[in-house]
């Protein structure tokens, strides 16, 4: 009688190549055809260990190993099938139950009582070979540690990993992310609006999405910015296989190298940004921002970009002096605090934030102004209107080839010539189709709009005009985002950058310049 068997076959990435899983394979093939079982299915887990049961391959065999599609279960040695006694005691039993055989190619066991020994003592040694195994792992991640090298996976927002020497560096790019998340947090900001801001600066995740809440809490959290290398911080996986970040380890455990890494903020505004995150914590519901700074991402201090060449932002900052103690809400320089470097002198808040309203009033929305930037809006919209246009036109054109293509080959698959090759491109050619369509309908829904007036503009400075008068910060913060580009901020003068709404325009050659006062 012939014996319906299911092969399994397993590699993992500790110095093992793809063809182990085939060379397990050949081995089981010749094993069967010299003792009369036939394989009738196949599993596998390629770059899979063993210490977890988390294997597609082996959790599908074990299902079908219910639906009576075999008798027994060949593998190359029992530590392909588990090197966990507890895992390993689990699915056997559960094979035992639906009448299924485990065999082994390369150990001959039965079920005789000295088979169950040595079934168990082997076992035992391959558990014993992994966890030995990632003992000398976790010994080689501690040397690199030592050496404040990169020991994998993705470095934090705001790092890099330089190829050569495999230590952090500085993401020029998303060190914006950092500062300003930082800043607008201990300036009293929630989450809700330093995510807008993120996005208004067209920031995002290292896939490309959205900054998410949680990751801002990774960030606030993240000692590492204060220059301090930290490895070995939080707990590996657990008796269940599952990895737990907020576990964290005993302090002796934890490898942490002052000045190990290039410094993103202090350690005295990452110590305020603990208390207020652990003082959040205990007061439930969403706190609210205690000052609200209108010109939060747009204001840079220009003593830096003159002298160093990097715009640092100017952060909002609260404080009380005299006998009084009046409060003082001022904008200052963000590298004041990083570096000490920087002798930019704060700037108060009631100042800097009129006088940009009163330079909107007077630059954009006024009676000569208006009728320019009609003119310019509506012709940012008709150049979009002509690009949607010929965008239209191409995605027609590419749709009318590819269905020409698609049509030839139909007509040679029905006169008799057919091969893989076709086949294939004809997948191909509809794949391709489908995106240029799903395009098409896209394109297409965008619709023409209505011209804008000088009265609709005259209507907007109106409702500017109703929010100063009403003090309402959130709309007229909006409005100051949408048409500043930037305040630039030097000791002896703020200089003021304008655009139009949506369209990348300055106004002036330098915008609005003004002696500045303190």
């Amino acid at each position: 009688m012939t014996f319906r068997a299911a092969f399994y076959g397993r590699f993992s990435s500790d110095n093992q190549r793809d063809e182990s899983i085939d060379a397990q394979k050949r081995a089981a093939e010749h094993f069967c055809r010299s003792n009369d079982y036939r394989i009738v299915a196949e599993y596998e887990d390629r770059a899979k260990t063993a210490t977890s049961d988390k294997r597609p391959g082996f959790l599908q065999m074990i299902e079908d190993s219910g639906k009576g599609l075999f008798d027994v279960v060949i593998i190359h040695k029992l530590d392909r099938f588990s090197r966990d006694k507890y895992d390993s005691a689990k699915y056997k039993r559960i094979l035992k139950v639906n009448g299924i055989r485990l065999i082994s190619v390369t150990e001959n066991l039965d079920d005789s009582p000295e088979s169950i020994i040595l079934e168990s003592l082997l076992e035992g040694m391959a558990e014993y070979y992994s966890k030995n195994l990632a003992r000398e792992v976790m010994k080689g991640m501690k040397e690199t540690a030592y050496q404040c090298k990169h020991t994998g996976g993705l470095p934090p927002i705001g790092y890099s990993v330089d190829p050569i020497t495999r230590k952090y560096i500085i993401n020029e790019e998303e060190r914006g992310i950092v500062d300003t998340v930082f800043s607008m947090f201990l300036a009293g900001y929630g989450y809700n609006q330093i995510i807008r801001e993120l996005a208004d600066k067209d920031y995002k995740s290292r896939y490309g999405k959205p900054i998410s809440k949680g990751t801002l809490g990774t960030i606030l959290r993240n000692e590492k910015y204060t220059g301090t290398y930290i490895y070995n911080l939080t707990d590996g996986k657990d008796v269940q296989g599952k990895r737990n970040g907020n576990r964290k380890k005993d302090n002796e455990d934890v490898i942490r190298v002052e000045g190990g890494m290039p410094a993103l903020t202090t350690k005295e505004i990452f110590q305020q940004v603990q208390e207020k995150m652990d003082s959040n914590k205990r007061q439930p519901g969403a706190y609210k921002a205690k000052e609200v700074y209108l010109l939060s991402g747009l204001i840079v201090c220009g003593e830096c970009l003159k002298n160093v060449g990097t715009p640092y932002s100017m952060m909002g900052n609260t404080k009380f002096s005299g006998r009084n103690k009046l409060k003082y809400v001022t904008y200052r320089c963000g590298n004041r605090d990083r570096t000490k470097e920087c002798n930019n002198p704060e700037l108060r808040r009631e100042y800097i934030e009129n006088y940009v309203i009163s330079q909107l009033q007077e630059k954009i929305f006024n009676e000569e102004a208006i009728p320019l930037l009609a003119k310019q809006l509506n012709d940012y919209h008709n150049s979009k209107q002509s690009n949607v246009k010929g965008e239209r036109e191409r995605l027609a054109k590419s749709l009318e080839s590819i269905d020409r293509q698609i049509t030839n080959i139909v007509n040679a698959i029905a006169s008799g010539t057919f091969n893989i090759a076709l086949s294939s491109k004809l997948e191909e050619l509809e794949q391709q189709k489908l995106q240029l369509r799903q395009k098409l309908l896209k394109v297409q829904a965008v619709t023409e709009k209505a011209a804008i007036t000088v009265d609709t503009l005259r209507q907007l400075l109106s409702k500017f005009g109703v929010h100063i008068t009403n003090y309402d910060l959130p709309e007229i913060k909006k409005f100051i985002g949408s048409y500043v580009e930037k305040v630039i901020v030097y000791k002896e003068h703020v200089e003021v950058i304008f655009k139009l709404q949506i369209v990348d325009l300055t106004y002036g050659a330098e915008g609005s310049q003004t002696p500045v006062r303190r």
